[in-house]
């Protein structure tokens, strides 16, 4: 794996060879886009190209500051130091969930590096999914001591291996934080941060999470809506060869408003 040494902490990403603008891949709230993406991006549609498979402080291989807020801002602002950091010309970034606020606000910190913004059912609106409600609404020290590993086990539980797994090895501070941070929002808001963005965006809905209120009014305002068949909110998990077909024609075909 690559590093990226933060003020903070050390963040680490698998960086797959390829060619064309690279894609930077961003994970959602208890989760690693080294166990999310992997299968996606391993798929011949998407194979040809540079894919950055990047975990968040607190998640996956990287490190686990006790003192590291976990807000959207706080870890937009490490993407953002990770963008200087690969010094390329321009990126796309692909971003599930809570990764995709947080995709948002750091493509508001770099606007002339991001070229293109794929958002995989993002964190839009303060107020949180039905997971970071429940999650912010425990104290830290009892999701710590207790809520972490029962909410694990209940995603196992409800069908979903893959996300019950990167829970459970997730730094348990951290998760709560950033569930805390999608509760409160950020001002301005990661709508209106998206909708006052330039580049090329997209947002991709699971067709079991349909009708999907949240994003229908996005259309008029310049952000295509992409349907993924056979997919909920977990997509990469449901479909990862359909989410890695669409992806690639998202990537090839979309343009800046």
């Amino acid at each position: 794996m690559q590093s990226y040494h933060s003020s903070h902490g050390t963040l680490r990403y698998h960086d797959l060879p390829g060619t064309g603008t690279p894609v930077l891949f961003i994970h959602g709230l208890g989760c690693a886009s080294s166990s999310d993406f992997p299968r996606v991006t391993a798929d011949p549609a998407l194979a040809g190209r540079r894919r950055l498979l990047l975990d968040l402080l607190g998640a996956g291989f990287s490190d686990r500051p006790d003192d590291f807020a976990y807000s959207v801002a706080a870890h937009a602002a490490t993407v953002a130091g990770l963008i200087d950091q690969l010094d390329l010309p321009q990126l796309a970034i692909v971003a599930h969930s809570m990764g995709g606020a947080v995709a948002i606000a750091a493509s508001s910190l770099r606007p002339h590096k991001v070229a293109q913004l794929v958002l995989l059912e993002p964190n839009l609106d303060a107020g949180g999914g039905v997971f970071s409600r429940a999650l912010a609404a425990m104290s830290e020290q009892e999701f710590v001591s207790r809520g972490q590993r029962r909410m694990a086990r209940l995603a196992g539980r409800e069908g979903s291996p893959l996300w019950a797994g990167s829970l459970a090895a997730s730094h348990a501070p951290a998760v709560h934080r950033a569930a805390v941070s999608l509760v409160q929002g950020e001002e301005p808001g990661w709508r209106a941060q998206l909708l006052a963005l330039n580049m090329a965006r997209s947002v991709v809905i699971g067709e079991r999470s349909l009708p999907a209120a949240a994003y229908a009014s996005l259309a008029g305002a310049g952000v295509a809506l992409r349907v993924l068949p056979a997919a909920g909110h977990a997509m990469s998990e449901d479909n990862p060869t359909g989410l890695a077909m669409l992806l690639a024609d998202i990537l090839e075909n979309s343009h800046a408003s």
